[in-house]
Parts: C-alpha cells; structure tokens; sequence
C-alpha cells in the first residue's frame, strides 16, 4: 500500500497526519475502533497516513471539515451507510484471475473428481469464496468446475460468492472485465469463457448460472445454513488481529463437510483450535480432519 500525500501534507508524530485535514490521534483510534468492530480489519498507528489519503477523499465528498466530523459521523446511527463506504475505502481488492494457480490446480484434480461423482449421482456440491472481491475468484473457481464437471450447470452445484463490499458485489454480478483483467487467462479460457461486450469481456452465461453473489461480513452473522465442500478464503485475515483471525478459522470448521477443503492465502496460517481440526492437504490448503 501506498501513501498519496498532498503537497502540505507531513506526519505530525505517531498516529497524526497534517494537511488539507487534520487527522489526530484521537481521531485515528475512533476510526481504527470502529472498522475493527464493524469488520475485524486491524490499523495499527503505522496505517495513519494511509486512512489519511483513503478517508480525505470521503472528507471531500461529504463536505466535512475535519476528521473530528467525520468520526461524529460514522459513530452515529446514521451513518451506516457511511461505515460502509468507509470500510469500502480502507479495502484494498487485489485480485485476478487465477490467482495462487496451484489452488486451483488442486481443485480441479485432487478434489473435483470425488465431488464430480457424487454430483453425478444426485448429490449436492458447494463451493464458497469467502470474499470474492470483484469476481475474478468464484468465475475462476467455476471455470475449475466446469472443467472438471462440464454438466455442473444441469446438476445440484452451485458456488456462494461473498464480499463485505457491495461496490465489489455489484462488479461480480455485472461480470464484465477489462483485456488487462483477463491477460492472466489461458488463450483457450478466455474463448471458451468469455464474449466481446462493448466495454470488455462479459463472463459466459455457464458461469454466471453457477455464482450466487452475496453481501456479507465475515465477522457478522453467517446466514448460510448448509455446510460447503471447498472455501476459499485468501489473503483476507492478514487484515485481522490475531484473535480475530483465529475465530474467522474456528467458524469455518462447522461450515464444512467431512473432507471439506478449505484455501487460504500464501503468507496466511491456521492458527487456534481450528489448526487441530484442520489438516495440511497441499500448499496452504487444508483439509478436514476425520474425513468421512
């Protein structure tokens, strides 16, 4: 992450930044308490400039004077909305289409094939991004699917898409990219997946009917009643406390089924209970432990 810094702006001591605003350190730990509550995101004081050059921007939209304003503002009942965005303008979504490959080769040769029989028996397969950012993710993890289950669409599969940011959630569900977006894609994925559209490339209509985009918070309620067979969920705790990242681990357990796999992100770990729960599969995949 990088500092944008107008041309008074200057780091006025630990936690404090001057420029156009004034952001105090009492303003600072009001902000840095609040996104923790609201979504277990973790500021140490070393993140002030970077909430500075995030949050000036809201400043300006809003027409706020200070940061002293803007923390009476999200504190309130009626700024929900504006803890939202807030929390939207701290996010950094870094993403791509097949990102971390070996996941997805995994996927497709050492778990599909059992959930590919079990599909074509009748059974129900469940694949869960965890935060999907824009979409990348989950269309990535469908074109897995459907290499490995070319009838998915005609059988009980489906894959949860989820994101705490809607902006994000509603990119995902236009499913619309750039060329940029997609240089990352095989030659033939990009045919096979994709069509011309007028302001880029549109996902296929076979991936689309397999992703279900949701908004959700992942250290809020989870109203998802059935277990999954995979979760992804990478590079998403490194923004979280300890603590945090170690209930985030603990709530997955029950949302998975006996052998149930779960990926994470490259500098990410299993930590707390969850570990002795959770076994090594591959690189940073685990899986569930007394699989049946």
């Amino acid at each position: 992450m990088t500092r944008t810094s107008g041309p008074n702006e200057q780091a006025a001591g630990p936690g404090i930044v001057e420029g156009e605003f004034l952001l105090t350190a009492s303003d600072f730990r009001t902000i840095a308490q609040i996104v923790h509550a609201h979504a277990g995101i973790h500021l140490p004081e070393g993140k002030a400039a970077l909430v500075y050059s995030r949050l000036a921007k809201r400043l300006r939209a809003l027409g706020l004077r200070n940061f002293r304003e803007y923390c009476k503002l999200v504190e309130t009942a009626e700024g929900v909305d504006e803890r939202q965005a807030m929390t939207a303008a701290l996010t950094t979504n870094v993403t791509r289409f097949m990102r971390e490959p070996h996941h997805f080769e995994h996927l497709e040769h050492d778990v599909m094939p059992a959930l590919a029989r079990r599909a074509r028996a009748g059974g129900r397969v469940r694949l869960w991004s965890a935060a999907c950012s824009n979409g990348q993710e989950p269309y990535s993890i469908a074109i897995t699917v459907l290499s490995a289950l070319p009838e998915a669409c005609d059988l009980d599969v489906k894959i949860l898409a989820t994101d705490i940011d809607p902006n994000m959630i509603a990119e995902g569900k236009a499913g619309t990219y750039s060329d940029e977006a997609l240089s990352a894609l095989p030659l033939h994925h990009r045919r096979r997946w994709f069509e011309k559209a007028a302001n880029g490339w549109s996902v296929a209509p076979e991936l689309r009917s397999l992703v279900a985009f949701r908004e959700l918070n992942l250290v809020g309620p989870w109203p998802m009643k059935g277990r999954f067979d995979v979760i992804f969920c990478r590079n998403v705790v490194i923004y979280f406390d300890d603590e945090t990242q170690e209930r985030i681990w603990e709530r997955f357990v029950p949302a998975m089924e006996p052998g149930a796999v779960l990926y994470i992100g490259h500098s990410e770990r299993v930590t707390g209970r969850a570990a002795h729960q959770l076994e090594t599969c591959g690189l940073t995949a685990y899986q569930l432990r007394n699989a049946a």
